[in-house]
This record gives C-alpha cells, sequence and structure tokens, in this order.
C-alpha cells in the first residue's frame, strides 16, 4: 500500500502447497524490498511471515510493527524455518556431491538472516490503541481471534483533505472455538481485503468435532493402533491438548493415555501461549487466575529431540502422537505416517487445512499409496477429517464478520482457493474483486 508518502507491505508470507514452491519462494517479490517503509505483520503462521528474512536478505531496512504475542511467535516461526532449510540445502549438497558435482546449494535463508529480522521490529501494536506510521496515516489492530496475536489492521488514511480507511482482515478466526475470543472489526471501513479460505464451506460444530475426536481415539485404541494427528504447531496444537485435557478429565478418555507432542516448534509455542493469559476466552482466562494450566495433563510428553521422537516408532499401539507439520509437507510427522499409515490398526486425524498438492491433501483424498522418503507406503489406516478444529471463520462466519462494516465501497478477497473466492464473493453485497498476483489498484 503506498499512501501519505509511505510504501506499508502487510504480510510477507511463505507460499505453501504448490509442486513449485521452492521456485515461486526463490522468486522476486514484485517490487523492490528496500523501498518497503513499514511492514505489519497480522500474524505469525509462516504462510503470513516466512518470507521476512528474505525481504530483509533483499534490502528492505524499514520497520516491523506486530503485536507483542506475534512477534514471540514470529520469532520462534522464523528460527525453525531457517533451521529446516539450512538442514536441506545441507542434505542437496551431500547428494551433489556423492554424484560427483560441487554445485552451492543455499538455503532460501539462514539463521543470521532471521537474526537480522528481528532486529528490524520496532514498535508493539495493542489492540484498540492507533499507531502513527506518519503525517495522516494510522493503523489500528482488531483482535482477528486466529491464533493468539493475531490481528485485523484498519490504516486511516487522510491526504488533500479526505479521510479513507481501507481494513485489511489477516486471517480471521473460528467463533466457536474454546481458547481465544472471536474475531472483532472496526464499525466502518471504506475498502476491505478479506481471506476467503473457507468461503465455501461450513465447518462442524466444535462440540461435534470434540466428540468425533475421542471416538477416532477409542476405537483406534480398541483395535490396538496408534492415532497420528498431523499438527499446527500454532493454536492447532494447543486447541488440540485442552480437548485431550478436558475428556480426560470428564473421563471420556483413559487417565493413562499417553499422548506424545513431537514438535519442538510446538513446545515453544505452547510455552510462548502460557505467557499471555489476558487474550484467552474467560473460560481459559479462569483456568489460568486458579494456576491452572488449560494445555497440561499426566500422560503428555513434550518431545524435543530427534533420538526420543525415533523412539516412539517403538509404540504400535495405544497413543496419540501429535507432530507437525499440519499439511505434512515436512517435518516429523512424516517419518511417524511412514511406520502407522500402512497399518489397518492405526488411524490418521486431519484437523486443519490441506492445500492443493500437499502430502496431506492426497491421503485426505484417497489415495491407496504416497511416497514417503522415496519408497511406496500403502494407505491403510483409517483417514479421518476433522473440520470443526479450524482456526479460520467459515462462510457464514466471515459474511457475517463483513456484514458488520458499515460504508463498504468494495470488497477484495484473498488467501483462498479460486472456487471458495468465487462462492463466496456471491454471497457478499457491493462490488467483489479477486485480485490476481502483481494487479494493482488506484483509488
Amino acid at each position: 500500500m503506498e499512501a501519505a508518502g509511505r510504501r506499508i507491505l502487510v504480510d510477507c508470507g511463505m507460499i505453501q502447497g504448490s509442486r513449485d514452491i521452492e521456485e515461486e519462494n526463490a522468486a522476486a517479490f514484485g517490487f523492490e524490498p528496500g523501498t518497503i517503509d513499514i511492514v505489519v505483520l497480522t500474524h505469525a503462521h509462516l504462510d503470513h511471515c516466512g518470507r521476512l528474512p528474505l525481504l530483509v536478505k533483499r534490502g528492505f531496512r524499514g520497520e516491523i510493527i506486530a503485536t507483542e504475542a506475534t512477534r514471540d511467535l514470529a520469532r520462534l516461526v522464523l528460527l525453525d524455518a531457517a533451521h529446516l532449510q539450512e538442514e536441506e540445502a545441507h542434505r542437496r549438497q551431500r547428494r551433489l556431491y556423492r554424484r560427483g558435482k560441487d554445485n552451492a546449494e543455499a538455503p532460501l535463508y539462514t539463521l543470521l538472516d532471521v537474526f537480522d529480522t528481528l532486529d528490524r521490529f520496532g514498535r508493539r501494536a495493542q489492540f484498540g490503541a492507533a499507531i502513527e506510521l506518519a503525517p495522516g496515516l494510522r493503523a489500528h489492530f482488531y483482535d482477528a481471534g486466529h491464533i493468539l496475536g493475531s490481528a485485523s489492521v484498519l490504516f486511516e488514511i487522510e491526504e488533500a483533505g479526505e479521510l479513507r480507511r481501507f481494513l485489511f482482515s489477516g486471517d480471521l478466526g473460528n467463533a466457536g472455538r474454546p481458547l481465544l475470543a472471536p474475531p472483532t472489526a472496526p464499525a466502518e471501513a471504506d475498502f476491505v481485503v478479506m481471506e476467503a479460505t473457507y468461503g465455501d464451506r461450513r465447518h462442524r460444530p466444535y462440540a461435534a468435532s470434540v466428540e468425533e475426536l475421542y471416538e477416532v481415539i477409542a476405537s483406534t485404541f480398541q483395535r490396538g493402533g496408534n492415532v497420528i494427528i498431523p499438527t499446527f504447531a500454532l493454536e492447532r496444537a494447543q486447541e488440540i491438548l485442552f480437548a485431550l485435557r478436558q475428556g480426560i478429565e470428564q473421563s471420556r478418555l483413559p487417565p493413562s493415555m499417553s499422548v506424545f507432542l513431537d514438535s519442538p516448534l510446538a513446545i515453544g509455542a505452547t510455552e510462548i501461549f502460557r505467557r499471555y493469559p489476558r487474550l484467552y476466552s474467560p473460560t481459559v482466562a479462569e483456568l489460568f487466575s486458579r494456576h491452572r494450566d488449560p494445555f497440561g495433563f499426566a500422560g503428555l510428553h513434550f518431545v524435543r529431540e530427534t533420538a526420543d521422537s525415533i523412539a516412539i516408532n517403538r509404540v504400535t499401539g495405544g497413543a496419540v502422537i501429535m507432530a507437525g507439520s499440519g499439511m505434512c509437507t515436512g517435518g516429523r510427522v512424516r517419518h511417524h505416517l511412514r511406520h502407522n499409515l500402512w497399518r489397518s490398526e492405526a488411524s490418521i486425524a486431519f484437523i486443519g487445512f490441506a492445500a492443493q498438492g500437499t502430502l496431506a491433501r492426497r491421503i485426505i483424498d484417497g489415495a491407496s499409496e504416497v511416497d514417503l522418503f522415496g519408497e511406496p507406503v500403502a494407505v491403510r489406516a483409517q483417514i479421518h477429517t476433522i473440520n470443526g478444529f479450524s482456526a479460520h471463520a467459515d462462510q457464514q462466519e466471515l459474511i457475517d464478520w463483513r456484514s458488520r462494516i458499515l460504508g463498504v465501497e468494495r470488497t477484495f478477497l484473498v488467501h483462498g482457493e479460486e472456487a471458495a473466492m468465487s462462492v463466496l464473493a456471491a454471497k457478499l453485497p457491493g462490488p467483489v474483486e479477486a485480485p490476481h498476483q502483481h494487479q494493482a489498484f488506484t483509488f
């Protein structure tokens, strides 16, 4: 966004799900990074913050503004992403050496690039308070209810005696979930840029989804298998831990049940989540006030070391194994799938969005066999998709959020597959557009 003599970038995420993902992430941004004055970061998911280090590496020297919780989580996410990229580049280099080649395999960015990026984080945004970005340009942050610290951002711009208001939704939360408060929005805006991830469907009610999860665990344990849950580290992991804790307290789940959170990123995120009790729903805030951990119980094991992760594979039944990544594009979950996907007594429970082209989507769509670490693995486990845990607003919630905002001249849909955006566009009032990449608009 160019206004009041400033160039502002809202989010700078890593592209996920595409078959050409590496080329797309390494491609030019479509603008010169050095000309950006300010980055406003809505939240810390990788598809919103994941290319910030590349932006800095290519010349960005401005300020990054986010809420305090987003800042803490982004630090964790970016350090993890750089570590994984450096490891992958090292593996590729070894493969080239074995083939007699010595081409340099550079990661997209390094840990040093992340540290340089963290130095660019400046003012901390607060919900309900304005930040002046320049004379005549203010940013207001609203709780988006998506993950801890997530925000929608309203820009108020005064130029030539005229006031214009641009609202960026960021990712909007699912109001039916227990941890966070529902999304908020300003009363008025002239233009709205909003996400459309689930613009074509409704979510199953949260309570029914929790019930289904309990049933999946019970039936799998009866068969003598494990339940593998590909887990998003931010929000989803904590929400599932909260649901499992409740199930044990209500005698719906075995009190001795072993649950492995096999994700250093999710473990670190859980520790950060404990720092911000004021950002939760009243129910969860009350637990904190009574010094009760909403995410902890007796059978929970935090698995940080690789050797301990490998040891889990000796457990053939009676365990819930939560591991990243949620779309199975990398991480430790792929190892657990290799050891359990072919076993008919096991279950795989997908609890979040799976983009086209990802391993998770192929399994959900009914693949009878998938490739894992260069070998074919049969899909014989029971496959479950439980979508009521989604951290995204569904179609009706998106419509309701948009309807609360008055005075909108035009709505722009982003962050969704084409079919979802097309369905949602038909249900929203006024002119609605779905811009393509690098398309520009003048107001």
